[in-house]
C-alpha cells in the first residue's frame, strides 16, 4: 500500500515483537512453494486494492535510540489517480496533534513512473501564514523524519525488480511465502529486500507481513512489520512499525477511523486547501 497510501500511498524490542519468523521451512511446504513463483507471489500478493479514495487519522510515533518518542497525529486524505495526466496519487495530511503543531499541513502529489519526476510537495505553517513548496532531492529522504523513506512509501513496480521465491516458512501454524527482490537498475536504493507473505485459502486474502532491507553492502539496514484492516473492498495498514537495526531509531504508524470511496473531490488537493483547512 502507499502511504500517502501518506495512501499517505511511523521499544526498540516491542516494536519487532509482532511477527517474528524463526522456524525452518518444513519438506511438504518447499514442495508446495514449488508450484508458484516469487512474481507471482509479489503480483497477487504486494498489489491490494487501495480503493479509490481515502480519509482516516494517521498517527505516528518516532522513537530515538535512547527512548525518546515524539508522537505526531494526522487527518489523512488521500486519493488514487490511477495514472490520469501522469499522476499516481494525491494526498494531504492536517496535524491534530501536538497542539502547537495544529494547522499546519502537508500536501503530495506523487507521479507515475513513465512521468519520470519526483513528487511535488507543499507544507502550510499557520505561524508564518505561508505555504513552501518542499523539495525531494533523494528518493531515499526521509519521510516525515521517520524511518520509511519517500521511495519506501511510493513502492515499486513489479518488473522494477528481480523476484525470487526462496523457502516457505511456517510460524504458529501460519505459512509465509518468503521472496527475495533484487533491484534491476545500476544504482539502487538498497541491495536487496526479502519479503514474507503470509499465506491464505486464496490470493485475495494473502498480505505481506514483513519486509527486510538491506543496505548497498548487503548488511540488514531495517526490518518493517506490518498488519493490515480490511475496509470494505480494500486493504489499508493497520499497524507498521520500523526498526533501523543499525542506528536503533524506530517508527509506528498506526491508521484508525479508516473511510474508504468517500467521493474526495479533485480540488480538495489545493493550496487553498492547505491554508483553509478541511471540512466535511
Amino acid at each position: 500500500m502507499r502511504f500517502v497510501s501518506v495512501e499517505v500511498k511511523l521499544s526498540v524490542v516491542s516494536l519487532l515483537c509482532g511477527l517474528v519468523f524463526v522456524l525452518p521451512a518444513a519438506a511438504s511446504a518447499a514442495d508446495a512453494a514449488a508450484s508458484v513463483t516469487g512474481e507471482e507471489v509479489v503480483k497477487n500478493c504486494d498489489f491490494k486494492n487501495p480503493g479509490d479514495d481515502q480519509r482516516s487519522r494517521l498517527t505516528i510515533v518516532l522513537k530515538d535510540s535512547s527512548g525518546s518518542e515524539r508522537k505526531n497525529v494526522y487527518l489523512r486524505l488521500w486519493k488514487d489517480y490511477k495514472g490520469a495526466g501522469g499522476i499516481f496519487d494525491k494526498m494531504i495530511l492536517f496535524t491534530e496533534y501536538p497542539p502547537d503543531a495544529q494547522g499546519a499541513a502537508f500536501m503530495r502529489w506523487a507521479f507515475t513512473r513513465e512521468a519520470d519526476k519526483n513528487a511535488d510537495q507543499w507544507i502550510y505553517l499557520p505561524a508564518l501564514r505561508k505555504i513552501r513548496r518542499v523539495s525531494i532531492r533523494d528518493p531515499g529522504d526521509s519521510f516525515l523524519g521517520s524511518d520509511l523513506t519517500y521511495a519506501d512509501i511510493s513502492g515499486r513496480a513489479l518488473d522494477e525488480d528481480e523476484h525470487k521465491l526462496v523457502r516457505v516458512d511456517t510460524v504458529a501454524n501460519n505459512e509465509f511465502y518468503v521472496v527475495e527482490s533484487t533491484p534491476r537498475e545500476k544504482n539502487p536504493l538498497y541491495s536487496k529486500r526479502i519479503s514474507w507473505f503470509q499465506k491464505a485459502p486464496s490470493w485475495e486474502g494473502c498480505v505481506k507481513a514483513r519486509v527486510d532491507y538491506f543496505d548497498k553492502r548487503g548488511e540488514l539496514l531495517k526490518r518493517q512489520n506490518l498488519t493490515w484492516q480490511k475496509a470494505g473492498p480494500a486493504w489499508v495498514w493497520n499497524r507498521v512499525t520500523v526498526q533501523n537495526v543499525q542506528t536503533l531509531h524506530a517508527s509506528l504508524f498506526e491508521v484508525s477511523n479508516v473511510e474508504i470511496n468517500v467521493g474526495l473531490k479533485d480540488d480538495l488537493f489545493s493550496e487553498r486547501t492547505l491554508q483553509q483547512g478541511y471540512n466535511r
